[in-house]
């Protein structure tokens, strides 16, 4: 960790809330007037989205059917690990951008003069200079293994994750709508992502400072015929604090409505109401960080 280099971490599942999310850390990077070095997780995977399906059908053709973008086998976790600590020692360090979409691509290959494609990665660079704090989104910013322990670089972790049927509902609809995928093939892509969801994703969130999840209230028990995505109006976010003595409750009870408590170190919010939860909430501690790295 650093007092003079803060580094802020979400990590959540995919569909956990990524428009809500940088919608309320941008609005306190506003307020606050900082300057954020933002990271996205899918810029470090380590296969470009044509690399990571030959190495798919590799792995298959070995006998291995659990190969996904969820464990290390994809992802650059020493290289995500080592831009925390380097952050956090000096300020600086260096990102790429992994291209989702022609419109990514054209935007990027304007600013660069490159001829990149969606799927592929933009070339490695410095950090802007002098940025205040850095944000990362993704799906790894805190994993901890025997060989990797990105926690201890980090300042603030912040876990955003639904209920797993909820989280399943929204994949099925997501890659069906926009990717054009067929019921069989989301299902054995959840399938296929299990093993390394249970044991390099779901272990994070012990990891969190705070954590949001969000559970519907209608019936989501079959995830796999649900005709709706559950609305933010449906359900309710449960907010746990992994140190209740650095919560202001009373303050968040006042300030958010209809929230209330159900134990001492979870407080519920109504789901239409999760970004200004995480505003509420987000916003004095990083306001502190940021304090204190000004003055170390």
């Amino acid at each position: 960790m650093s007092k003079k280099h803060p580094v802020v971490v979400v990590t959540g599942s995919s569909g956990a809330g990524t428009t809500t999310v940088k919608r309320a850390f941008e609005h306190i990077f506003t307020r606050e007037h900082l300057n954020a070095a933002v990271i996205e997780g899918d810029s470090f995977h380590s296969l470009g989205r044509a690399e990571f399906k030959e190495a798919m059908k590799q792995a298959e053709a070995a006998g291995n059917h659990s190969f996904s973008h969820f464990g290390p086998e994809a992802n650059d976790f020493e290289a995500l690990e080592n831009l925390f600590k380097t952050y956090g020692a000096t300020g600086g360090g260096k990102r790429r951008y992994y291209i989702h979409s022609d419109e990514e691509a054209a935007d990027h290959n304007a600013s660069l003069g490159t001829d990149l494609k969606p799927g592929e990665f933009t070339p490695w660079q410095d950090l802007p200079a002098k940025t205040d704090i850095l944000f990362y989104e993704g799906l790894h910013g805190l994993v901890k293994t025997d060989k990797i322990n990105m926690p201890q670089y980090v300042d603030l972790g912040v876990g955003v994750v639904p209920v797993v049927n909820l989280e399943w509902i929204q994949k099925i609809h997501r890659d069906a709508k926009e990717r054009g995928y067929s019921a069989e093939v989301i299902v054995d892509t959840i399938l296929r992502r299990m093993p390394d969801y249970v044991n390099y994703v779901t272990p994070q969130f012990s990891q969190t400072d705070v954590n949001f999840q969000r559970v519907p209230l209608v019936d989501t028990s079959n995830p796999f015929i649900a005709r709706d995505i559950p609305t933010p109006d449906e359900s309710l976010v449960v907010v746990r604090f992994r140190d209740p003595k650095k919560a202001d409750f009373p303050y968040f009870l006042n300030m958010i409505p209809n929230s209330f408590m159900s134990r001492p170190n979870n407080l519920v919010v109504p789901g239409g109401k999760m970004g200004f939860a995480m505003e509420v909430i987000l916003g004095p501690m990083i306001e502190s960080m940021v304090e204190a790295s000004r003055n170390s």
